[in-house]
């Protein structure tokens, strides 16, 4: 296999049978995403996305609430223990759901609280999930790890959604909970065919107290990461609110059934797709990315709220989903390469606890303005969240990279110097000068 192509981690045997687990399994999760909201926007409610933003909240809150257990978890016990502890809890959490709602038990207060209960168990799955990646591949590959596991999620975000749409008209959210259930079976299976003794060992942290205020200290002493996680808090509590953006705009907008909305969702996942293909072929992450990431999905959300069709928002999406899957895919890598082994679990959860944790803030305040003002104006917020996010990381560059514009034989230059905090990469801090339009981290 080109050990310098896009699919080159999939030279690993432990890595192959990780992603083809992941991609089952994710499929499900889609499906069930898209179940839960069409179930609580037409069955349980009237069109309420206030509510839909009450269950994202509830959702993604215990990503912040449990933050000071979860990076430590993740960088003090056997991760893939934890992950057979988790995926096994999800599933019979979507067991559950289903089996109420197939024998028409189910009420708005069972989705909160399942929301919830599967928010605390995926707060505790997703930074030894992320980082279990540095497990399977070796460093040279754990950029294009991270772009393939973007890619195997989205591409099940691509089927997932539209798939439900058919299944919830044929069979119903509650059938749609319960297959779901059985699609962790093959993340589960997947961990016990690792070859456990082709496992790249890690540097366990030490058990000392205040180990997670370490992270938060090793992060505020790096302004990149810093900057990087601003913008990831921006572009996550008020951006990536796609259940209501889409879902609102669906039903209030262009007056569809399951079917559309299943189907639009899939559609926003094709950019999603060709986005963490696009990042699994770059050798690393670059800022340059992470920056036009964020400004073309700010960009984005206008041209969707000013379109006048199904279709022509649906053209719209597919280039919300390339962007912001650069930005997620480019800010993941960046992270977890310039971070020291020992800290990465921590990192990554902060880096979690703050891209999900800014949910129970940002899902009702675009619930509410979607159903106060109409789903447009809502959008208007996921456009602001890009651009202020492009913002910041050109402050950043400007302050701690030394960025300059100027004029050069009667062209556009920009002057960069290479980062002094990269732990992965150990550029020099020589400067660099750039044409425009070129790109260099």
């Amino acid at each position: 296999m080109n050990n310098n192509g896009t699919f080159r981690s999939l030279s690993s045997y432990n890595y192959r049978v990780w992603a083809g687990g992941a991609i089952i399994s994710n499929v499900g999760t889609w499906m069930q995403r898209t179940a839960q909201d069409w179930l609580v926007l037409t069955k349980l409610t009237n069109h309420n996305a206030t509510a839909v933003g009450i269950v994202m909240a509830l959702q993604f809150g215990p990503q912040l609430l449990l933050l000071p257990l979860t990076g430590f978890a993740a960088d003090h016990f056997d991760r893939r223990k934890l992950l057979f502890a988790t995926q096994i809890a999800m599933g019979m959490l979507a067991l559950g759901m289903g089996i109420l709602t197939v024998t028409g038990l189910v009420q708005l207060w069972h989705v909160y609280a399942f929301a919830f209960l599967l928010g605390c168990v995926s707060a505790f799955d997703s930074p030894a999930r992320q980082t279990f990646v540095s497990e399977l591949v070796v460093e040279s590959n754990m950029s294009n790890a991270v772009a393939l596991n973007s890619t195997s999620f989205n591409a099940a975000r691509m089927i997932g959604p539209a798939l439900a749409g058919v299944l919830i008209a044929a069979i119903g959210s509650g059938g749609v909970f319960l297959i779901n259930a059985a699609s962790f079976a093959a993340v589960i299976g997947s961990l016990c065919l690792l070859r456990v003794e082709e496992l790249r060992p890690r540097m366990l942290a030490p058990h000392v107290k205040g180990s997670l205020a370490e992270g938060f200290r090793y992060v505020w002493r790096r302004p990149d990461l810093k900057a990087i996680l601003f913008m990831v808090f921006l572009i996550g509590t008020f951006g990536l609110n796609f259940p209501i953006f889409i879902s609102t705009m669906s039903v209030s907008i262009f007056h569809g059934g399951a079917d559309q909305y299943g189907l639009l969702s899939s559609i926003m996942a094709v950019g999603s797709v060709a986005g963490a293909l696009l990042s699994a072929r770059r050798a690393k992450p670059q800022i340059s990315m992470l920056l036009t990431g964020a400004a073309v999905f700010g960009f984005g959300f206008v041209l969707a709220a000013a379109m006048p069709n199904y279709w022509l928002f649906g053209l719209t999406l597919v280039l919300l989903g390339v962007s912001a899957q650069t930005f997620n895919t480019t800010s993941n890598s960046m992270i977890q390469l310039t971070t020291e082994p020992e800290m990465r679990g921590r990192v990554m959860a902060i880096l979690l606890a703050v891209a999900l944790g800014g949910t129970p803030l940002g899902a009702p305040i675009v619930g509410w303005v979607a159903d106060t003002f109409g789903p447009r104006w809502a959008l208007g917020i996921g456009a602001a969240s890009g651009l202020v996010a492009a913002l910041i990381g050109i402050r950043y560059l400007v302050r701690h990279r030394g960025l300059r514009a100027y004029i050069q034989a009667g062209r556009l230059r920009f002057s960069i110097e290479a980062s002094g905090h990269v732990a992965a990469s150990h550029l020099s801090g020589a400067p660099v000068t750039l044409p425009a339009g070129s790109r260099r981290d």
